[in-house]
Protein backbone atom coordinates (compact mmCIF):
# COMPACT_ATOMS: atom_id res chain seq x y z
CA UNK A 1 0.00 0.00 0.00
CA UNK A 2 2.08 3.00 -0.57
CA UNK A 3 1.33 6.36 1.53
CA UNK A 4 -1.77 7.59 -0.61
CA UNK A 5 -3.76 4.33 -0.14
CA UNK A 6 -2.55 4.63 3.18
CA UNK A 7 -4.14 7.97 4.39
CA UNK A 8 -7.51 7.14 2.39
CA UNK A 9 -7.34 3.67 4.45
CA UNK A 10 -7.10 5.80 7.64
CA UNK A 11 -9.75 8.32 6.80
CA UNK A 12 -12.18 5.59 5.79
CA UNK A 13 -11.22 3.76 8.96
CA UNK A 14 -12.23 6.84 11.02
CA UNK A 15 -15.20 7.82 9.74
CA UNK A 16 -16.51 3.80 10.26
CA UNK A 17 -15.70 3.95 14.05
CA UNK A 18 -17.10 7.33 13.77
CA UNK A 19 -20.23 6.71 12.05
CA UNK A 20 -20.32 3.02 14.57
CA UNK A 21 -20.35 5.16 17.49
CA UNK A 22 -22.56 7.85 16.47
CA UNK A 23 -25.44 5.27 15.35
CA UNK A 24 -25.10 3.31 18.58
CA UNK A 25 -25.11 6.80 20.91
CA UNK A 26 -28.29 8.09 18.93
CA UNK A 27 -30.07 4.54 18.86
CA UNK A 28 -29.22 4.19 22.62
CA UNK A 29 -30.35 7.85 23.19
CA UNK A 30 -34.05 6.93 21.33
CA UNK A 31 -34.39 3.85 23.11
CA UNK A 32 -33.82 5.26 26.55
CA UNK A 33 -36.19 8.67 25.45
CA UNK A 34 -38.47 5.66 24.88
CA UNK A 35 -38.48 4.27 28.35
CA UNK A 36 -36.64 0.98 27.44
CA UNK A 37 -33.60 -0.61 28.98
CA UNK A 38 -30.21 -0.48 26.96
CA UNK A 39 -29.66 -1.84 23.52
CA UNK A 40 -26.83 -4.63 25.12
CA UNK A 41 -30.63 -5.83 26.68
CA UNK A 42 -32.35 -5.98 23.62
CA UNK A 43 -29.45 -7.69 21.96
CA UNK A 44 -29.56 -10.53 24.43
CA UNK A 45 -32.90 -10.95 24.63
CA UNK A 46 -32.66 -11.05 20.87
CA UNK A 47 -30.26 -13.71 21.39
CA UNK A 48 -32.09 -15.89 23.87
CA UNK A 49 -35.16 -15.53 21.41
CA UNK A 50 -33.02 -17.06 18.23
CA UNK A 51 -31.94 -19.96 20.45
CA UNK A 52 -34.33 -23.12 19.87
CA UNK A 53 -34.68 -23.69 23.50
CA UNK A 54 -34.87 -19.88 24.49
CA UNK A 55 -31.80 -20.46 26.74
CA UNK A 56 -27.91 -19.98 25.82
CA UNK A 57 -24.95 -19.67 28.39
CA UNK A 58 -23.08 -16.82 28.54
CA UNK A 59 -20.27 -17.29 26.56
CA UNK A 60 -23.13 -18.25 23.77
CA UNK A 61 -24.55 -14.94 24.14
CA UNK A 62 -21.28 -13.21 23.98
CA UNK A 63 -20.19 -14.75 20.78
CA UNK A 64 -23.75 -14.20 19.42
CA UNK A 65 -23.99 -10.48 20.48
CA UNK A 66 -24.10 -7.85 17.35
CA UNK A 67 -22.69 -5.21 19.84
CA UNK A 68 -19.14 -4.97 21.63
CA UNK A 69 -18.38 -7.52 24.03
CA UNK A 70 -19.69 -6.95 27.53
CA UNK A 71 -18.91 -8.71 30.61
CA UNK A 72 -21.95 -10.69 30.16
CA UNK A 73 -22.27 -12.20 33.50
CA UNK A 74 -23.55 -8.72 34.90
CA UNK A 75 -25.56 -7.84 32.11
CA UNK A 76 -27.63 -11.21 32.86
CA UNK A 77 -27.52 -10.90 36.70
CA UNK A 78 -28.99 -7.15 36.01
CA UNK A 79 -31.76 -9.00 33.32
CA UNK A 80 -32.50 -11.70 35.62
CA UNK A 81 -33.44 -9.17 38.85
CA UNK A 82 -35.52 -7.29 36.22
CA UNK A 83 -37.64 -10.13 35.60
CA UNK A 84 -36.34 -10.78 32.08
CA UNK A 85 -34.13 -13.66 32.03
CA UNK A 86 -33.83 -16.70 34.35
CA UNK A 87 -30.32 -18.51 34.87
CA UNK A 88 -30.60 -21.87 35.43
CA UNK A 89 -28.60 -24.75 35.73
CA UNK A 90 -26.64 -26.41 32.52
CA UNK A 91 -27.82 -29.01 31.80
CA UNK A 92 -24.39 -30.52 30.10
CA UNK A 93 -22.37 -29.57 32.67
CA UNK A 94 -23.35 -28.92 35.88
CA UNK A 95 -20.67 -26.39 37.08
CA UNK A 96 -22.36 -24.03 34.56
CA UNK A 97 -25.32 -22.22 34.01
CA UNK A 98 -27.40 -21.02 31.15
CA UNK A 99 -29.95 -17.92 30.82
CA UNK A 100 -33.31 -18.54 29.88
CA UNK A 101 -35.81 -15.85 28.44
CA UNK A 102 -38.92 -15.26 30.17
CA UNK A 103 -42.05 -14.04 28.96
CA UNK A 104 -41.81 -10.85 30.17
CA UNK A 105 -38.30 -10.94 28.37
CA UNK A 106 -39.98 -12.25 25.03
CA UNK A 107 -42.77 -9.12 25.64
CA UNK A 108 -40.64 -6.74 26.47
CA UNK A 109 -37.68 -7.34 23.65
CA UNK A 110 -40.66 -7.38 21.25
CA UNK A 111 -42.02 -3.86 22.35
CA UNK A 112 -38.81 -2.77 21.92
CA UNK A 113 -38.72 -3.58 18.55
CA UNK A 114 -40.60 -0.91 16.56
CA UNK A 115 -38.06 1.94 18.92
CA UNK A 116 -35.29 0.30 17.46
CA UNK A 117 -36.54 0.04 14.08
CA UNK A 118 -37.14 3.57 13.76
CA UNK A 119 -34.08 4.21 15.72
CA UNK A 120 -32.06 2.67 12.75
CA UNK A 121 -34.31 4.01 10.25
CA UNK A 122 -33.77 7.57 11.27
CA UNK A 123 -29.55 7.33 12.25
CA UNK A 124 -28.69 5.05 9.49
CA UNK A 125 -30.57 3.44 6.68
CA UNK A 126 -32.41 7.20 5.56
CA UNK A 127 -28.99 8.46 4.70
CA UNK A 128 -28.63 5.67 2.04
CA UNK A 129 -30.89 4.41 -0.94
CA UNK A 130 -31.64 0.60 -0.87
CA UNK A 131 -28.70 -0.30 -3.64
CA UNK A 132 -26.34 1.51 -1.33
CA UNK A 133 -27.00 -0.50 1.56
CA UNK A 134 -27.14 -3.56 -0.45
CA UNK A 135 -23.56 -2.48 -1.30
CA UNK A 136 -22.80 -1.50 2.02
CA UNK A 137 -23.79 -4.95 3.05
CA UNK A 138 -21.64 -6.65 0.67
CA UNK A 139 -18.49 -4.32 1.24
CA UNK A 140 -18.84 -4.49 5.12
CA UNK A 141 -19.21 -8.35 5.17
CA UNK A 142 -15.96 -8.47 3.36
CA UNK A 143 -14.29 -7.47 7.52
CA UNK A 144 -16.78 -10.46 8.99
Amino acid sequence: MNEKERQLAMRAWARLVRAQQGALGNVEAALKAAGFPPLVWYDVLLELERSPAGSLRHKEIEQEMLLERYHVTRVVERMERAGLVERQPCPEDARGAVAVITETGRDLRQRMWPAYAEAVERHFARHFSAQELEQLVVLLGRLS
